[in-house]
């Protein structure tokens, strides 16, 4: 496993129950600010146990993909207290977490 992924991996694990992350946030928090897509790949198929990718969210609050099961990312979602609506998840500004935190040393790929 990459330092990238096990860095991205780690990050999306820190994300609270009923709050939710961007594709970007995390890219961030990994040392790759614009790694989003990268970020993508990996909660795509992600198979690691205790990682909640479904509260890695596209930006402005879209729901991404889930591997095309974005029926089972709302619910994930819903169960935690996080509403959702069609596409995105509402009061996005409110959900959204970012750690306060020194972010890791960028990664030289």
């Amino acid at each position: 496993m990459s330092v990238f992924r096990r860095r991205v991996i780690a990050a999306v694990r820190r994300i609270p129950p009923g709050r939710v992350a961007t594709y970007g946030d995390i890219a961030d928090l990994a040392g790759r600010p614009r790694a989003s897509r990268a970020v993508g790949n990996i909660m795509r198929g992600c198979s690691e146990p205790g990682t909640p990718c479904h509260r890695v969210i596209g930006a402005g609050g879209a729901l991404g993909g889930y591997g095309g099961y974005l029926q089972v990312k709302r619910e994930l979602l819903r169960a935690e207290g996080v509403e959702v609506g069609v596409a995105r998840v509402r009061g996005f500004d409110r959900l959204r977490w970012r750690p306060k935190t020194t972010r890791p040393a960028p990664l030289h790929v």
